[in-house]
Parts: structure tokens; C-alpha cells; sequence
């Protein structure tokens, strides 16, 4: 392929969006359904305890992630070698999922540890990834481009699942054990292949620099500019502040969701495969349609919708009692799931002030993203753990929707800062 073809647009978000389709075999595989319910039902295997030490680890893997990433961010932003950075994070999310396959009964602390350091590899990777978005796609049509991304990423999910299926077939058995920390080590090797591309022809735009400044130095002290002056962007502060609270929701979901299905609702392992198959099928037509939809009629308006759904999946949630219904209910989750990461990062995107994209996605990605999740996880789990009661959980999960909705109206998505003051 010619030099030109490679830095065309259309290629350059197409090896940003195969991230996408590479991280997600990670989330899927070992946050939402192979390692979370291994975890559970192998590793601890103690109903309540378990939820209570998943929501745990993913608690503390959220606050490491949200004091890292925005220093990271911001020191990034500063040497404009983002690819290094994400570089950095993905093998080390790589190497401690593909170390999870290592995990037996009873090792809980080493299975909590190497969990936390996988997921902080994870998310703070997403912090560098995110901020490419404003250097692939214009304030028309961020929308769009971010929901390619994400779109993606689904396909990425089902592709995981599909390929894992057949190696859960006999369950939690121990004869069957070996095949199930076999999926662990094809979700690291997915994230690793497919993550290539981006590191060997995504652009990253350098500058030249002193070799003597100390990066993570110059890191801490644009954070602190940032935070004195958070003031002069309301617009960005008064989002933050919602996506804080909102995403709380969804990131709780997402990680307790096929726990639930098993728990409360009896779902069976290739059930709980064919569940989350479907909802990344819905979430990928949601990320395409409502990035469509943002752009038309604007991220705010589009969250807003989103976050209606939300609300309505979790009271029903708390009352559905068949697993048809729940299939129903998932797949309307699924539809608002894509839409509503895929909008937020839009909206963020808009948002932003020139020159301070991953310093600000580090707010956005790694304190607010991240911080937001120690909450919510860890008030799941107790919640399940104290009551013995999933359903009051859940639904427990509505209140960060309701307010998250009510403060985002306050975000004026016409007024946005065009270069740096």
C-alpha cells in the first residue's frame, strides 16, 4: 500500500476503529462474561462473597486508573507520543489477562490482583485512544466517526464470543476448566494482533522537545493549570460532572450484568453466550444509528434519549422474572449501551479545547470515566452481599441515570471553545 493511501482519512480511522474491534475482546471476555463468572462461581465460589470481591477489584482497578490517567494524559499531550503511552497500557493488560489463564480455586487475591493490573492496562489505554478522536474527524462529524469506532468494537465482541462459545459448552466442570482459561489467553492474543495496526500506521503528531524535561512532570503540572482553571470551561465541567454520574450506571452494568443473568435469573452458560451475542448485535446498530443521529440532531439531545432507555431497562430489570423478557430488555440495553459511549465521546470531543485533547480525555476517559466506576461497582456488590438481593441492587444502579440526566441539561452544546485561551 503507497504512502499516501496509508494517511488518507478513511484509513487512518479504520486502523484507529480496529482498536476498537482488539480492546473489546478484552471487555467482553473478561469483564462481562468469562472471567467475571469463572471468578465467581470457580475462584471464589460463595454467592454473595464473590460479587462482593468482583465489585471489589473492579472498584480499586477504576481509582488506580482515575489518578493515573489524567496525569498520563496531560504528559502525552505535552511529548505528543500518544501511540507510546497506549503502547505502554495494552501490553500490560495483555500480559495480566493472558496470566489470568493461570488462575485456579481459591486464588482469589492473585485472580483480584492480576484482574486489577489487566483492567488498569484497559482503561487507561482508552484515555490515549479517545484523544486521537479529534485529530481523525472534524466537529461535524464526530458523531460519526465515534460511533464507527464503537460499532467496531461490537464486532469485535461478537467475534470474541463466538469464538469462546464452543469452549464453555461443558461449563464450569473441572474437567471442563481448561478450555475456559483457554479463552482468556485468545482474548489477550485477539487484543494484541488486531492492535497492531494502529501502532505501526496511525499517525501521531510530534514535536520536537528538550530531552531533559521530565514528561510526567510537565503531566502534573498541566493537570493542576486544568483544575484552577476548570471554571473558564463550564461547558466542559458541567458534562464531566454528568458523564461522572451517568456513566457510573453503565459501567456497573456492564460489569455485573452476566452475573445477574446467572444468578437471579438461572441463565445457563450458552444462554448467558447467546444473551451478550445479541445485545453486541444491538449495541453495533445502535452506535451506528444514533452516531448518525448525533450528528443530525446533536450529542446532548442524543445522551438525553439514551439515558431514558437506561432508565427504563433498569425498572424493568428489577421486575422481569422470564428469560425471554430479559433477552427483550438486554437488547434494548445493548442499543442504548453503543449509542451512549459512542455520543458521550462525541460530546467530549465537541467540547474540547484545541491543543489539549488527551489532557482533557484524560479527565473525561481516566477521572471521570474511571472514578465515576469505584462508586457504583462497589455499591453493587455490597448491596448484593449485605441484602443477599441482586434485584434491589439493580435497581439501585436507576439513580445515577436520573440524576446524570438532570445535570446534563444544564450543558450548553452550542457555546464551544474554538482554540485555547
Amino acid at each position: 500500500m503507497s504512502e499516501n493511501k496509508l494517511h488518507t482519512p478513511k484509513f487512518q480511522i479504520f486502523v484507529w476503529s480496529l482498536f476498537d474491534f482488539a480492546n473489546t475482546s478484552f471487555a467482553i471476555m473478561i469483564i462481562t462474561v468469562g472471567y467475571s463468572l469463572y471468578f465467581r462461581n470457580v475462584v471464589v465460589g460463595e454467592g454473595g462473597k464473590g460479587d462482593f470481591y468482583w465489585g471489589l477489584a473492579i472498584s480499586i482497578s477504576m481509582l488506580i486508573t482515575a489518578i493515573v490517567a489524567p496525569i498520563l494524559g496531560a504528559a502525552s499531550d505535552f511529548s505528543h507520543r500518544r501511540k507510546r503511552f497506549l503502547f505502554g497500557f495494552t501490553i500490560i493488560s495483555v500480559i495480566c489477562t493472558a496470566l489470568l489463564s493461570q488462575i485456579d480455586a481459591g486464588m482469589i487475591l492473585p485472580g483480584m490482583i492480576l484482574l486489577i493490573f489487566a483492567n488498569v492496562g484497559f482503561e487507561g489505554g482508552i484515555v490515549f485512544y479517545d484523544s486521537f478522536l479529534p485529530l481523525l474527524a472534524n466537529k461535524s462529524n464526530y458523531g460519526r466517526v465515534s460511533g464507527y469506532g464503537f460499532a467496531m468494537g461490537y464486532l469485535g465482541s461478537i467475534a470474541m464470543l463466538l469464538i469462546a462459545m464452543p469452549l464453555y459448552a461443558n461449563g464450569f466442570d473441572q474437567s471442563n476448566l481448561p478450555n475456559v482459561k483457554l479463552s482468556f489467553l485468545i482474548a489477550a492474543g485477539m487484543f494484541l494482533v488486531f492492535s497492531i495496526p494502529l501502532f505501526v500506521f496511525l499517525r501521531d503528531h510530534r514535536v520536537h522537545f528538550n530531552h531533559k524535561v521530565s514528561f510526567l512532570a510537565a503531566g502534573f503540572r498541566r493537570v493542576k493549570k486544568t483544575v484552577s482553571r476548570i471554571r473558564d470551561y463550564r461547558n466542559v465541567a458541567i458534562f464531566l460532572l454528568a458523564f461522572f454520574i451517568y456513566n457510573d450506571g453503565i459501567l456497573t452494568i456492564i460489569a455485573f450484568s452476566s452475573i445477574f443473568a446467572q444468578q437471579s435469573l438461572g441463565f445457563q452458560l450458552n444462554e448467558i453466550f447467546i444473551l451478550f451475542a445479541l445485545v453486541q448485535a444491538s449495541a453495533f446498530i445502535g452506535s451506528i444509528g444514533f452516531g448518525i443521529l448525533t450528528d443530525k440532531i446533536g450529542a446532548k439531545k442524543t445522551i438525553t434519549i439514551t439515558l431514558l432507555i437506561w432508565i427504563f431497562v433498569v425498572g424493568c430489570s428489577y421486575f422481569v422474572t422470564t428469560k425471554m423478557i430479559y433477552y427483550s430488555i438486554s437488547m434494548i440495553a445493548g442499543i442504548s449501551l453503543g449509542s451512549s459511549q459512542a455520543s458521550s465521546r462525541s460530546l467530549m470531543a465537541r467540547l474540547t479545547p484545541k491543543k489539549h485533547e488527551a489532557e482533557f480525555f484524560g479527565f473525561y476517559d481516566g477521572f471521570c470515566g474511571k472514578a465515576s466506576a469505584v462508586v457504583g461497582t462497589f455499591l453493587f456488590g455490597l448491596i448484593s452481599y449485605v441484602m443477599n438481593d441482586q434485584r434491589l441492587a439493580v435497581l439501585s444502579v436507576g439513580v445515577f441515570f436520573v440524576v446524570g440526566i438532570i445535570i446534563l441539561q444544564f450543558v450548553d452544546d452550542n457555546h464551544v471553545v474554538e482554540e485555547e485561551d
